[in-house]
């Protein structure tokens, strides 16, 4: 570790900040540790749109660490504290309370949801779903009953969708595309997974919003197919997300839809970093790999940061992972199964639990798990081994997943 580095500070408390502070102290860093928010305190995004979005959880209970974690940590929480600026050439983050000298920087501001330019898309009963307090802000809303519109059949659109199905809600699901996630998944997962909506009594159509127009008696959604406009009482829009880069872009630092960093995490000005969402890596070729914008792609932007500030080898890298809860299942996919791989599959769809691999030349390279945690361990070491697999051995269920390996 430089012996010139007395105070880190990192910006946002999302997972990728917090698991930043996680790993510089796991790894033995000594010096001081400021972690700025905007928010009361750092709390964990995933169950917004599922159980803190239904009532099961409330805010505390998705807190990222107990409050005594920092203390216990020696990590300055600076809370309730917006960042207006940072100036790389004096290495100090300027606040809306007070200015911070560092000898490194981390950027782990995440980013907002992505608000289409759709006409009447201003009115307050069009929602988002980003933060905690977007989640409030629909949970109060919701009662027996309630109309609500869902544009966008991703990852949060769709578990949005079956959360509020679940508290019962008419909700109304629009997607332009017809198999959202296929890019993801593949035609026949995507397939699957879109399907499982109309069984849970939710109303799906193919198709864009031209405009959302309020009214007294809701708002009126025009779809570009020209079928029947959609009266809801909210509308949620779930299209994506934006990169919080202002602050990277305002100090001079390479920005293209996202921070763009190398293979520690390092921005175009030494002693910046930047992890999470707002990250966007450059490959070995020199090209723009896509943001990952997940939990887990997170923490290994986290602790490769760790690594190479404190001089230490960065950890090996790893299959990708995520993972959706919707309609009483939980899926994970793990690896690629984008393009044209040989599919083998573990069970088949509509019998629970079942999964599917992803084969390229003898070898694991994805797959894809329904509610089989299991399974996705044991493909990731495969994937991450590459080691070389029976197909019989993958397809039988009657086999324990770990003895894949050993196999």
């Amino acid at each position: 570790m430089s012996a010139d580095i007395g105070r880190i500070v990192v910006i946002g408390g999302g997972i990728g900040g917090v698991a930043v502070c996680a790993a510089l102290r796991g790894g033995g860093f000594a010096g001081e540790l400021v972690l700025v928010d905007a928010g009361e305190f750092p709390y964990d995004r995933p169950p917004l749109s599922k159980a803190y979005l239904a009532g099961e959880k409330d805010d505390k209970a998705i807190a990222l660490q107990p409050p005594e974690w920092y203390d216990l940590q020696h990590v300055q929480l600076v809370n309730r504290t917006r960042v207006l600026r940072v100036d790389p050439d004096i290495m100090t983050v300027h606040t809306d309370n007070r200015d911070f000298r560092a000898d490194r920087i981390v950027l782990a501001m995440g980013g907002r949801a992505a608000r289409p330019p759709i006409p009447g898309a201003d009115d307050d009963r069009v929602h988002v779903l980003r933060d905690l307090e977007d989640a409030q802000r629909l949970r109060d809303l919701l009662r027996q009953g309630t109309r609500v519109l869902v544009v966008g059949a991703g990852l949060i659109g769709a578990e949005v969708a079956s959360t509020l199905v679940d508290l019962g809600a008419a909700v109304t699901l629009v997607d332009a595309v017809e198999r959202p996630l296929e890019a993801v998944v593949g035609t026949e997962l995507a397939t699957w997974m879109h399907a499982a909506h109309v069984p849970r009594g939710i109303e799906v159509r193919q198709a864009g919003v031209e405009r959302l127009e309020p009214t007294d008696s809701g708002v009126v959604a025009t779809l570009t197919d020209g079928s029947t406009p959609v009266v809801a009482d909210a509308v949620v829009l779930g299209v994506g997300m934006v990169p919080s880069d202002d602050i990277a872009r305002t100090a001079g630092l390479d920005v293209d839809r996202g921070v763009i960093v190398d293979e520690h995490q390092e921005t175009s000005h030494r002693g910046i970093y930047a992890v999470g969402d707002v990250a966007r890596q450059r490959g070995t070729g020199g090209s723009l790999l896509h943001r990952a914008e997940h939990w887990e792609a997170a923490q290994d932007d986290a602790a490769r940061v760790a690594a190479h500030v404190l001089g230490k080898e960065a950890p090996a890298s790893r299959a990708s992972w995520f993972w959706t809860d919707r309609h009483g299942h939980h899926v994970e996919v793990v690896g690629t199964l984008a393009g044209d791989p040989e599919l083998v599959w573990r069970g088949s769809a509509g019998e629970e639990p079942f999964a599917v691999f992803a084969v390229e030349g003898g070898r694991v390279v994805g797959a894809f798990a329904v509610d089989d945690t299991k399974v996705v361990r044991a493909a990731r070491r495969l994937i991450d081994q590459r080691i070389e697999v029976d197909r019989g051995a993958l397809a039988d269920q009657s086999l324990d997943p770990r003895k894949l390996i050993k196999r």
